[in-house]
């Protein structure tokens, strides 16, 4: 592993690359915050991937790629005179010292979940706003639902055990099954997104991630499907040229691989 000279370097180096970019390449000089957003979004979304294949490579590669996006809104913000990397680094030191009083501090926290109540009490402290003012609007709805809730949970507002939770759930799974007997379109949708909120909260009651687990589900899903796909190759076919039966037969075997 490097040692810490070679560490900041290595940051120092990428300071002088993006300087030199910013003033030679047409391509770089030319963006802005705005430009750069939804590629951070996608570069972002592309280091989760390489985290649920544990790809170390590719997460080295990834992580590179997002720290290229900070260093290049360091350096508009410099041109800006709005804020350079430095105070970007102070700013989020400054925060963590003031949210780890158990660390910096007299404040006893003797495991994670009392740490992370300390951190949203802190936290409504320095905002004197809402508990949930953190959570950004545009955030994939199964997303924001399990923060909103890590929120709420942090100042206490929270069930007592997991059965409480669990019994929410069928709650609501009854709930949605009444209004699909009615064919009630309106209140169906309704329904089913306090189901669905009940479910991510039982996840997260039970130490499970309801994004992760999803995601690990849809890929599971995409690598049995597209071996159907290639076992309709195989026989010379197209995928919808298959029986609804030879489709559910290769499944099982996509299942049992």
């Amino acid at each position: 592993m490097s040692s810490r000279k070679d560490q900041l370097e290595a940051i120092e180096r990428l300071l002088d690359i993006m300087d030199n970019l910013r003033e030679n390449c047409p391509w770089d000089r030319k963006q802005t915050f705005q430009s750069l957003r939804h590629l951070t979004i996608e570069e972002t979304y592309e280091l989760g991937d390489a985290i649920l294949e544990n790809d170390y490579d590719e997460i080295k590669q990834e992580l590179g790629d997002l720290l290229l996006h900070i260093i290049f809104y360091a350096k508009i913000g410099s041109e800006k005179k709005a804020f350079d990397i430095a105070d970007i680094a102070n700013l989020i030191s400054d925060k963590l010292i003031i949210r780890h009083p158990h660390v910096y501090g007299n404040v006893n926290a003797s495991n994670a979940d009392e740490v992370s109540m300390n951190w949203e009490t802190i936290k409504l402290k320095e905002s004197k706003k809402s508990v949930l003012e953190g959570v950004p609007n545009s955030l994939p709805a199964l997303v924001k639902a399990f923060r909103v809730q890590e929120k709420v949970s942090g100042v206490g507002f929270d069930w007592d055990d997991s059965e409480g939770v669990l019994d929410k759930v069928k709650e609501e799974l009854d709930e949605f099954k009444l209004e699909v007997s009615k064919n009630n379109i309106n209140e169906m949708e309704m329904e089913f997104g306090d189901l669905l909120f009940s479910l991510i909260n039982y996840a997260r009651f039970l130490k499970i991630n309801p994004e992760t687990a999803l995601e690990l589900t849809n890929k599971k899903f995409i690598n049995r499907f597209k071996y159907i796909e290639s076992q309709a190759f195989r026989l010379g076919k197209k995928i919808n040229q298959l029986s609804l039966e030879e489709m559910n037969f290769f499944w099982q075997q996509a299942k049992s691989n």
